[in-house]
């Protein structure tokens, strides 16, 4: 097992037994509602936003390992980020989930995300990974859907 592949399980495993940021808020300014109904994954993203800056973000449900620790580890990032920089940084994410195993990533400018690139060999997988922020994408919309289903761009699964 290489290096990427080693941490990449530690950091799940930590955020999945360890979650940060997990629970309500209880007004946020901004909610959504994710479900990814192939793996059971159901996710609710709570955000407090204030002059364009996520000040609070949290969140609450249960699924799998990767969506859990996806949504951890995408909360401790967003905090304190202006809503642009959270859709850039949802844009780095999904393309270097969903890009081809052979895609090379730049795992400097991704940080603490590089770690779910192990997902891109795990087709199914990615639409666990990508739940969260998806939920984050619908929340930011003011789309607050009871159900959403996501679409990994080049693995169509």
């Amino acid at each position: 097992m290489n290096e990427i592949q080693e941490l990449y399980q530690q950091v799940i495993l930590d955020h999945n037994k360890n979650p940060r940021n997990f629970g309500a808020i209880e007004h946020p300014s901004h909610f959504a509602e994710g479900h990814n109904p192939l793996c059971g994954d159901h996710l609710d993203l709570y955000m407090n936003i204030e002059e364009g800056i996520i000040k609070e973000v949290r969140f609450n449900g249960s699924g799998c390992a990767i969506s859990k620790a996806s949504a951890s580890v995408m909360t401790t990032i967003l905090k304190n980020k202006t809503i642009t920089e959270a859709q850039e940084l949802f844009k780095s994410f999904q393309e270097a989930v969903t890009s081809d195993t052979e895609t090379l990533i730049d795992e400097i400018n991704l940080g603490k995300l590089a770690v779910f690139c192990g997902v891109r060999e795990f087709p199914a997988r990615v639409k666990c990974a990508s739940l969260p922020w998806h939920t984050l994408i619908n929340a930011l919309e003011g789309k607050q859907e009871s159900s959403i289903e996501i679409q990994s761009e080049n693995h169509g699964k």
